[in-house]
C-alpha cells in the first residue's frame, strides 16, 4: 500500500544541502530544480526508523526499514515537497526567493559577555510550510506503526534542538 501523508512545519526549518554561499551564508538549504524546498525521503525514513526502534517491534523494523545493511527494507519514501498546484502558482510569479529567509547566529565569551571573534554565522532558513510525500510498498500490518512512527517526529534539521524545525505529519486517512 502507500501511505500519504502532510508535513506541516510550525517554524523556521533548515535541511541542509551541504553547500555554502560563499561570505554570504554559512549552510543554504536543500533546493529542487525549481528552487523550492523539499525534505529528502532518507531523512524522513530515517527519523520514521529512529522513531520505529522505540516501539520494540523488530519485525516492523527489519521489514519496513532494513536490517542493519543486510537485507534491505521494503518502503521507499519519496521526497517530501509542496503540492504540485503551490509549486505551479509559486513558480509561475516567480516567488522562490520569499520561501527563504537569513537568521544569524554568534557564540558570546561566558567570561566577559562579549561576542568571540569569527564567530558570527548565517544560515538560510525555510520558511513554515505544508508539504506532501508518501511511502510506498508499506506492507498492509504496518500502517499503524509507520503511522505512529511519523507522529512521533516532532522537530527536523539543523538546530532542531534550539527552536528550528517544529512539525508534524498528518497522515491521510482514506487511502
Amino acid at each position: 500500500m502507500t501511505l500519504r501523508y502532510q508535513l506541516k512545519f510550525y517554524d523556521y526549518w533548515h535541511i541542509g544541502s551541504g553547500l555554502s554561499a560563499g561570505a554570504r551564508l554559512d549552510s543554504t538549504v536543500i533546493k529542487d530544480q525549481n528552487d523550492l524546498p523539499y525534505v529528502a525521503g532518507k531523512i524522513i525514513k530515517g527519523l520514521s526508523r529512529e522513531m520505529a526502534e522505540t516501539l520494540d517491534d523488530a519485525d516492523f523494523v527489519n521489514t519496513c526499514f532494513g536490517n542493519n545493511g543486510i537485507e534491505m527494507g521494503k518502503c521507499y519514501f519519496s521526497n517530501a515537497q509542496l503540492l504540485e498546484t503551490t509549486a505551479k502558482h509559486i513558480c509561475s510569479l516567480n516567488l522562490q526567493s520569499n520561501l527563504y529567509d537569513i537568521i544569524a547566529s554568534t557564540k558570546i565569551d561566558e567570561t566577559n559577555g562579549v561576542a568571540e571573534d569569527n564567530s558570527l554565522r548565517e544560515i538560510e532558513v525555510v520558511v513554515p510550510l505544508e508539504l506532501c510525500g508518501e511511502i510506498r510498498d508499506l506492507p498492509e500490518n504496518y500502517k499503524e506503526a509507520m503511522t505512529r512512527s511519523l507522529k512521533m517526529i516532532k522537530r527536523m534539521g539543523l538546530n532542531r534542538n534550539r527552536g528550528l524545525g517544529r512539525c508534524e505529519f498528518f497522515v491521510e486517512e482514506n487511502q
